[in-house]
């Protein structure tokens, strides 16, 4: 049983990976900022290297995968905690969907949302150091969505720079 869930894991992850070229050309990047931290969604985003590929549980039921520039590269080759200024984490999520061609695999299906972290510790001291975003069809969500940020990370992640991922080498 474990071999099968480690099987489906990785066929997924693979999936992740193998789907962020085709999905670079689907999603404009915006420069429109979000309310709160005026976050936009950074250039070049989606060539960055892989930090890590999650799944999200219900009820998201999502495959995501979290890309970094290279100064958040660099922090987690050396795990560098606090993370320095300049680091800039995009999640990237799509609805967890069965593979039609292998039924134990999962494949991303329609994009769900992009999510920013930048660190900045002066200009978002107030929320540890970041600034978040979060993106819709590349738009930034409504000010609703951008509160309940910091407050999760805040509650569940306090110990780890307010970062849930880990790297994958």
């Amino acid at each position: 049983m474990k071999l099968m869930q480690l099987a489906i894991s990785l066929s997924g992850a693979a999936a992740v990976a193998l789907s962020l070229s085709g999905l670079a050309e689907a999603e404009s990047v915006s420069s429109e900022a979000s309310p709160i931290y005026g976050v936009t969604l950074p250039d070049g985003y989606r060539q960055w290297p892989l930090i890590a590929p999650a799944q999200e549980a219900a009820p998201l039921n999502e495959l995501r995968a979290v890309l970094g520039n290279e100064v958040a590269i660099k922090a987690y080759a050396v795990k560098t905690l606090p993370f320095p200024d300049g680091t800039v984490l995009v999640k990237l999520a799509w609805k967890h969907t069965q593979s039609p061609e292998f039924e134990p695999a999962s494949i991303p299906g329609a994009a769900t949302t992009v999510q920013v972290m930048v660190k900045d510790a002066k200009k978002y001291a107030s929320t540890g150091g970041w600034g978040f975003g979060r993106f819709i069809n590349g738009k930034p969500a409504d000010e609703a969505q951008h509160k309940t940020c910091f407050a999760c990370h805040q509650a569940l992640v306090k110990d780890h720079d307010f970062v849930f991922t880990r790297y994958a080498p």
